[in-house]
């Protein structure tokens, strides 16, 4: 299969450039306030850009504050409306003070992208205190930025949570992040049913393999290795690009998603439709192992 196979077209996407996207593109998110936590660096960056090309002003979520003062001006280089929270967000004060600082700032709140995560796991060899820390920023932290964000929101409002395809199959050696992803999507589920009767909608995302800083280190910076790796386990045969994950978290955000509530859209490249067999019928696997 080769590794080019399913690659989005020339211009759809800017991953890893300064620029929103595809600036001719339509705005269907205009006027609209996203909060998008973990957005300094990696996807949360690519969601940003993209709903910030689609229309929508930002606020800019995370701890570093060189990083997330860059990408906010970068962002009003291109005229969009943009700031920067320095937030923990395992800090429930520190939350307040940003969904304070986006309603000050902007008068509304209308996207929230809980995006902000950590993958450290040491499977089950991990401790108490591990355990506690990945459902405290994978899960506990999206639960209590929804809680304090909701207040402000109105109909037709949008929570969406990044999943993972971790959350819904099984991985030997890991157990933190599956574990709080997993109950992330449950999450939603009981968002959607608990905020429908306010016109707020609850949505997830689950992701595949995505260039990242996570998969640029383990491949050490080879994009060709990387799709390389993913292609046997990705039927468009190789890892995704963070900006396909933001036109399905826009698309979701937008009015043209007003009938979609409660549910994950996998954005996987196929993963998600693999069985343990890869695809491959039986008789194949029969012949390469017998001849």
């Amino acid at each position: 299969m080769s590794a080019g196979m399913g690659r989005p077209p020339e211009g759809a996407h800017a991953a890893g450039e300064g620029t929103p996207v595809s600036a001719g593109m339509n705005r269907p998110l205009d006027g609209k306030v996203a909060i998008v936590t973990g957005s300094t660096q990696g996807l949360g960056l690519e969601i940003a850009r993209v709903l910030s090309a689609c229309g929508a002003h930002l606020v800019v979520v995370g701890r570093n504050a060189v990083a997330g003062g860059a990408v906010a001006a970068q962002l009003q280089q291109h005229g969009v409306r943009a700031l920067y929270c320095a937030t923990d967000i395992e800090r429930d004060e520190e939350i307040d003070k940003c969904v304070a600082r986006t309603i000050d700032s902007f008068g509304r709140l209308d996207i929230l992208v809980n995006n902000a995560c950590t993958y450290a796991d040491r499977g089950f060899d991990a401790g108490r205190a591990e355990w506690l820390q990945s459902l405290n920023v994978n899960l506990v932290s999206a639960a209590i930025f929804t809680q304090k964000a909701v207040v402000h929101m109105r109909r037709g409002s949008v929570i969406v949570n990044l999943g993972s395809t971790g959350g819904k199959f099984g991985a030997a050696g890991r157990a933190l992040y599956p574990a709080a992803k997993a109950a992330l999507l449950q999450m939603t589920k009981n968002l959607a049913v608990t905020l429908a009767p306010r016109g707020i909608r609850a949505v997830a995302v689950s992701p595949a393999w995505t260039w990242s800083p996570a998969i640029e280190t383990l491949s050490q910076g080879s994009r060709a290795a990387a799709d390389a790796v993913a292609a046997p386990f990705h039927p468009l045969g190789r890892v995704g690009d963070g900006s396909e994950v933001g036109h399905a978290v826009a698309f979701l955000a937008s009015d043209a998603a007003s009938w979609i509530t409660g549910v994950d859209i996998p954005v996987d490249g196929g993963f998600s439709v693999l069985g343990p067999d890869r695809g491959i019928a039986p008789r194949a696997w029969f012949e390469r192992s017998i001849g």
